[in-house]
């Protein structure tokens, strides 16, 4: 009740949230390779995370609501330079949308790895150890802290659906059938951003949930998003639990951050993927 059932309810929840977000902004930017990690949402909210722990460490120590919000805002820095950077026209162009996430998780990563260099041994390790992803330590404390957001974001982007399927029809047939279509892509956006960004804030940089877990689900139900989206939020929670199990039990005494697990797990399928774009 203390150790084992809240790190599987966090495993499970974070897991879910981002599947759900990577299903929405892989149909908002029309990228199968969107991910919240691909596009730098993860790099951008674990910046402003380290920012959070090592300005304002009282915070940090007496509790994590402020943690999800800092999140957020570094969530949605990134997504906001990501959609300047490739927007063309008016339309989003996919692969510079790739690109673009690239090289914004490379530039975020570098400035966590100069504010890593300046911390003391300790807070060091615990930095490192969250960046990876990491679901060690969960009490219910982080689950407290982490379910009104998603109680908030979930309902929002499943209450979408029908605007995510007109929006695949492409941008005139969606306006000829009454959607706003920028706005609707910017809200899908927002809430897709703040949700991966507030379950990255207790579960460290974890990535390619939000890729695979939706590429699954579409080979499972199909692509109408009203069944698409509550499939990948299953299959993502499994599958962070899955790899949080396999990390903390199969190498003995040596126990594995899940990130790393579901990177060693997933990067074949999204080299895979990605050789089908090119």
């Amino acid at each position: 009740m203390q150790i084992r059932l809240p790190r599987i309810l966090l495993a499970v929840l974070c897991g879910m949230g981002l599947a759900l977000s990577g299903c929405v902004l892989q149909s908002v930017t029309e990228n199968p390779l969107a991910d919240p990690g691909v596009l730098g949402i993860n790099a951008g909210a674990g910046f402003t995370v380290m920012l959070f722990m090592t300005f304002f460490p009282a915070l940090h120590v007496k509790t994590m609501v402020y943690q999800p919000l800092f999140a957020m805002a570094g969530g949605l820095v990134a997504a906001g330079i990501l959609y300047g950077f490739s927007k063309r026209n008016g339309k989003i162009i996919p692969s510079y949308l790739l690109l673009g996430g690239i090289g914004i998780s490379a530039g975020f990563s570098s400035l966590m790895l100069i504010m890593a260099a300046d911390m003391e041994n300790s807070s060091y390790q615990l930095a490192a150890r969250w960046l990876a992803g990491n679901i060690w330590g969960t009490s219910w404390y982080q689950v407290k802290a982490l379910l009104p957001y998603l109680l908030i974001l979930i309902p929002l982007l499943l209450g979408k659906a029908r605007i995510l399927d007109l929006l695949l029809l492409g941008e005139e047939a969606s306006l000829a059938l009454g959607v706003r279509v920028e706005r609707e892509r910017r809200i899908l956006l927002v809430v897709a951003v703040a949700l991966a960004a507030s379950c990255i804030s207790v579960s460290g940089g974890i990535g390619f949930i939000g890729l695979v877990a939706p590429h699954m689900a579409s080979k499972f139900v199909g692509g109408r998003h009203h069944v698409l989206l509550p499939v990948s939020m299953l299959l993502g929670g499994l599958l962070l639990l899955i790899a949080d199990t396999i990390g903390r039990s199969l190498f003995g005494i040596i126990e594995l951050p899940a990130g790393i697990v579901i990177s060693v797990l997933a990067a074949p399928y999204f080299l895979i993927l990605l050789r089908r774009q090119a």
